[in-house]
């Protein structure tokens, strides 16, 4: 389930957006905290990205996604709620994207048949590149998350874009290399 809402005035443009996106995973919470929150591995829900920091994800904490070669940054932000196993927030840039950064939150909730997974995608600027591709990619990964967690192997979308991350390495802009983006 995916809903959105603005924080406009009537009659008035928004200046913001908030996108929330719901996915039931049949599994205990701990367990996909634990997947989420991985910094030593591809993710693939993540389009492969590895997850670094210099000291761990907590509020204060530079981080940035990588590709598998460790080479090329995709996303950096900056961690601002960690509470596990419950809730984890951080800023969102995309290094490919020259626009402000969105705030993306990720919430674990019990449920009756495992817990719920919410992606809540906010300040992103409506209609930018950034707040596009992010609304393209809650669904894969919600689906991606929730595959990895209920069977230990993505979906059939995240096997694919990890078959094809050597491509995307190639593909990567010089912006891109890691160096452009410190953690320190």
């Amino acid at each position: 389930m995916i809903a959105t809402h603005d924080d406009a005035a009537p009659g008035h443009a928004p200046t913001t957006t908030t996108h929330v996106s719901r996915t039931l995973i049949k599994a205990p919470v701990e367990t996909v905290w634990s997947i989420l929150t991985k910094t030593d591995e591809a993710l693939p829900f993540f389009f492969g990205g590895i997850c670094e920091t210099v000291d761990g994800l907590h509020p204060g904490a530079k981080m940035r996604m990588v590709h598998r070669n460790r080479k090329i940054a995709m996303v950096v932000g900056e961690v601002l709620a960690f509470e596990p196993p419950r809730l984890y927030s951080h800023t969102f840039r995309m290094t490919t994207i020259d626009e402000p950064p969105c705030v993306v939150t990720y919430r674990l909730a019990e449920h009756a048949d495992g817990c719920e997974f919410s992606l809540t995608i906010d300040r992103a600027v409506p209609g930018s590149k950034l707040e596009k591709q992010m609304l393209g990619a809650q669904g894969f990964i919600g689906a991606n998350l929730r595959a990895l967690a209920e069977t230990g192997c993505p979906a059939l979308s995240g096997r694919m874009v990890g078959l094809l991350s050597p491509l995307s390495a190639l593909l990567a802009k010089p912006s891109q290399r890691i160096g452009n983006w410190p953690l320190d």
